[in-house]
């Protein structure tokens, strides 16, 4: 059964930015070492994961199985940094709560929580400890990693989390569909949007932008916009920081700004 970097690209999940696996390599995941897959010609890496046993594994068609997500996420925890551990674990939540069979009618927040308590029950491996920490950091709703590692640099800087996904209530695009926020702090009426690429070449999404920032500005929103740029170092993610910091704190929000960021764990 294909496990780790392949579950994912086979289930639409985006891969970790840094990952020491070989990707070179075809990684095949079993129960036992007795299990393991081999096949001549094939470059592959075989991994034994025993609480497979517990679980079963993911059509993708007539011949090819996957690991479910859940473990793909535990497997992968010795193999990523923690904060890239938070990003999968969001793009996981998502991925889950879009795919109906998957989701089996639960909301992205109780699919977080099953996250956090399948983390929980697992037996003792190599990067549980990182996979419990996690779940204190993983949300529902985030539609992209860049929107995490966001998220994640401005709670560095000691900014209160946002909520991501926000849906900004009574206010809807022409078209009638609701108005949403990549994350927002919807006491002081602050938000953050991520612009990627697509932003600025995607002429009907630029537009799209444009509408639902400038109807926001107008009910008394202010939008901060993150780039790469923005991400690109810790002088800039600072910058960013202070920006966000200042806007919320001119709101009345209360908390103490790091001009240094601090460590998640």
């Amino acid at each position: 059964m294909f496990g780790m970097t392949t579950s994912l690209m086979l289930q639409s999940v985006p891969l970790p930015a840094t990952c020491d696996l070989d990707t070179s390599l075809l990684h095949t995941v079993s129960s036992t070492k007795r299990r393991r897959t081999r096949r001549r010609g094939i470059p592959t890496q075989p991994h034994v994961w025993r609480a497979l046993a517990d679980t079963e594994p993911v059509r993708i068609n007539r011949h090819v199985y996957a690991l479910d997500l859940m473990h793909t996420w535990a497997q992968l925890a010795p193999h990523v940094p923690f904060e890239e551990l938070i990003a999968l674990g969001d793009a996981i939540v998502t991925a889950i709560a879009r795919r109906s069979p998957s989701s089996h009618g639960r909301t992205a927040t109780q699919i977080r929580d099953g996250l956090a308590a399948f983390a929980a029950g697992l037996p003792a491996f190599r990067g549980k400890r990182a996979c419990v920490a996690a779940c204190g950091h993983i949300m529902a709703g985030v539609d992209s990693p860049m929107e995490t590692r966001n998220r994640l640099a401005l709670i560095r800087h000691g900014i209160p989390c946002p909520v991501p996904g926000y849906t900004v209530p009574g206010m809807t695009f022409a078209s009638g569909a609701p108005m949403t926020l990549d994350m927002a702090w919807p006491e002081q009426l602050v938000a953050v949007e991520y612009d990627g690429d697509q932003h600025r070449t995607d002429k009907n999404q630029w537009r799209r932008d444009t509408e639902k920032r400038d109807r926001l500005l107008g009910h008394g929103w202010i939008i901060r916009v993150a780039t790469g740029a923005t991400m690109a170092n810790a002088d800039a993610r600072a910058e960013h920081a202070f920006g966000v910091a200042r806007s919320l704190m001119l709101r009345g929000a209360e908390f103490t700004f790091h001009p240094v960021e601090r460590p998640l764990r």
